[in-house]
Formats: C-alpha cells, structure tokens, sequence
C-alpha cells in the first residue's frame, strides 16, 4: 500500500499537536495553513523546528487555485493545517472529493463543535451542527423548530448580529444566543443573550450556539413534506399542499440527491425536496419571471437559499445539466418529446414523477404508462366549504399522477424526427 502523500493536520487552539500529528508535520516538505496556525505552532521552540524543514505557505486568493497547486505537488510530502477536525465541515471533506482516500491521512484535533457542547452543557448527538461560514445565513431556517439546540460556524464577527436579525424575523426573539470565543485557548471568552436585545461586538473566530424555545411558535418549522399553501408566494398556480406531499412521498428525496423540477412555478416542490434531506440539491426550469422571483423569494424564507432557478424551458434547456437523481414534471407536459428526454436523463434507479390536471397531459401519461409501466394514480381532494348556512365538500380539480422507476439497461429513446 502506497504511504499517504497529503497530510490533513487539525491544530487546537492553543496550537496543541498529538505526537503522530507532529511527527508527520516534520516529514512535510511544503506546509500550507493560515498564518494564524502557522503563528500557533511557531510558538514553541519544537513548533519552529518543525516548520523550519518546510516551504510554508499560506492560503492562496482565491483559495479554489489551492488545488491545482496540490496537484503539482502530488506525491511530495505536503501537509495542510486546519482548525480542529478537518473533515467537520472543514477541507478535509473538499480535498476527499479531489483525491484518492489513499493519498491522504487526517490527524484531527478536539472540534469546536464537541469544545461548544461541552462549555453549553449539551448532548452532541442531540445538537444540530451547521456552518454559515461563506454560505446564506438563511440555511439556519431549515433547523428552526421548538427547542432546537443549533451550533454553528461562522465567517466573521458581524455574524451573530445578523443571526439575531433572522431569528427576530422569525418571531423568535427569545432565542437565546452564546458566542464562544478562542476555545481551548487562554484567551477563551464568552457572550450570553438573547435575539431580541443583542447588541454585544464579538471577535471574528468563534461558535456561535443557538437555543430555540421549547414553547416556539413555528408555522413552517417541520421538514416533512406538505407545508401549508400559505408557506410560499405564489399566484395560485402551484401544487398544493395534499398533492405536493404525495408528489414529495414519489420522488423519495435522500441526502446529497438532484431533482429537476420542470415548470417549477414557485418553487414548492423544489424547495420541499431541499428541506427533506441533508445536502439535497435541485435545480428548477422555470420561463416565467414573477414565478422565479417567487421561486427564489421562497427558497430564502424556507432556508434553502441555493435552490438554482433557471430561466429555461425544457426539453431543450436539459442538456448539459448534471445527471438527476429524480425528476418532477409539474407542467409542460404535452411539449413534444420532454417526457421522454426526462426519462433517458434519469440514472439507473431514478425515478420520474409527473402530475397532470388536463385532457391533454393526461393522454400524455396514459401513454407513457402503457409504453413505460410505472404506477398510475387519480388523487382527488375536497375541502370543506361553506354552503349558504351550512357545510360542504367542495372539489379540487382532479390530478393525475405518474410514478417510474427507471429500470437497470433501459434503452434511450430515439427521435423519430432524426
């Protein structure tokens, strides 16, 4: 087995290494890291001998050209220091997706998610650990519900403010907030208040822990599917509520999938499908302007700031895009063709999931069905209503809904206008 090349070292605060981080760090003849590590290590006599073995370099801008600086040093010993643990939301998790697992080992250090739960007294398993260090402060919207124990990481110390002016938003003024400071170190602070009075100057590197109240009031708190139809902005023109939980309970969203949301409207199913599972992504195709300020209005209220909206019409918009893990076709359907360059996009095992509430897509999926097999499914929903004095069920239009699953070898499709 080759011996790993790229060295991932995680650095305490108080510049503590573990005798095998150390030893490696020896053997690097290029380290990279921020000067404040590099500063850390330097402190002591042994830390100096240590990097005086080494090219050092601190991290390049834009950081992205990092990478291909790595890659010119493949094979060379090259270390890399990092805060606590490299692969907690750290770029332990980048650099995996570039190289091989066998060209690199990781000598974490005490997180600051496991140094934030001790100083607060909570159980880590029970904590919800985030990072809004250089992503949308409005992610945090998606782990808002009654007693939620949330940690973060952040990129500066204007964070805690803007936190604090989410959570008012929410109507959770009562949050409580705590900003730990330099943990683990001599300089170790922290800052207790709450979201509705905060007002306290905080320094750029610290944890920031969130406590929701257990009485909290959240109209759209929970992430399984179905939210009120009065949780988005629309025109009247989106899937509602009981048939939106449906079309969420086909597609079956999972951590890290793609959905395309063709026709995407407002943005309904697309967001839903983000707030289902961790890291889900999609990518939805809408031509109507209002509809996709909607769309992105939508996103940014329920947490999933990086739904990508694109002005596009399919089938011709969908080449080029990434492989998806499900589809949703939510209109267009009688566009010749789209039905099936969906189905030939889908990977192995996708599924395709379609509703229809006219003659013409109908026939569209009645088709399909016969060609294709899959499950298909007439919902019907009535509401009650008044009537004069009294109370009645009054019908929603009817929705077809068509469910595939792509099977394993299934052949492409061919274009018979070729």
């Amino acid at each position: 087995m080759t011996e790993a090349w790229l060295k991932i070292i995680g650095v305490s605060e108080d510049g503590h290494l573990s005798a095998t981080a150390r030893d490696a760090l020896s053997q690097a003849k290029t380290i990279f890291g921020s000067q404040r590590l590099l500063d850390l290590i330097a402190a002591d006599a042994s830390g100096q001998s240590v990097l005086a073995k080494a090219e050092l370099l601190t991290w390049p801008s834009p950081f992205s050209s990092v990478y291909p600086m790595l890659e010119a040093l493949r094979g060379t010993s090259t270390a890399i220091l990092a805060s606590g643990d490299p692969q907690w939301f750290g770029i332990g998790a980048s650099l995996t997706k570039r190289f091989a697992t066998t060209e690199i080992e990781s000598f974490p250090a005490v997180s600051s998610f496991q140094l934030a739960a001790a100083r607060m007294g909570w159980s880590l398993q029970d904590v919800e650990t985030f990072s809004i260090h250089g992503r949308p402060i409005e992610t945090l919207r998606c782990v808002l519900y009654p007693g939620a124990r949330i940690i973060a990481l952040t990129s500066n110390g204007v964070a805690p403010h803007k936190v604090a002016s989410l959570l008012r938003d929410a109507d959770l003024g009562r949050a409580k907030i705590s900003v730990l400071e330099a943990m683990g170190s001599a300089n170790e602070s922290r800052i207790d208040g709450s979201a509705e009075t905060w007002t306290a100057s905080v320094a750029d590197f610290h944890v920031l822990a969130i406590e929701i109240p257990r009485d909290a009031r959240l109209s759209h708190a929970p992430r399984s599917s179905g939210l009120p139809d009065e949780a988005f902005e629309h025109d009247g023109k989106m899937t509602k509520a009981e048939v939106r939980a449906i079309t969420l309970a086909s597609l079956q969203p999972y951590p890290g999938a793609l959905l395309w949301d063709i026709g995407s409207g407002c943005g309904s199913v697309a967001i839903e499908w983000m707030r289902a599972a961790r890291n889900a992504k999609a990518i939805g195709l809408e031509p109507h302007q209002d509809r996709r300020q909607m769309s992105v209005q939508n996103a940014n209220a329920l947490g999933v700031p990086d739904l990508t909206v694109m002005d596009a019409k399919a089938p011709e918009a969908l080449d080029g895009l990434p492989t998806p893990d499900a589809i949703f076709i939510g209109g267009g359907l009688t566009t010749p063709h789209l039905l099936e360059t969906c189905h030939d996009a889908l990977k192995p095992g996708g599924r395709l999931v379609a509703n229809a509430v006219t003659l013409e897509s109908e026939a569209v999926l009645l088709d399909a069905f016969q060609r294709l097999g899959g499950d298909l499914t007439r919902i019907a929903i009535h509401r009650a209503d008044p009537v004069g004095h009294l109370t009645g069920w009054r019908p929603s239009m009817p929705v077809t809904h068509w469910v595939l699953v792509k099977a394993a070898g299934h052949a492409k499709h061919e274009d018979p206008a070729k």
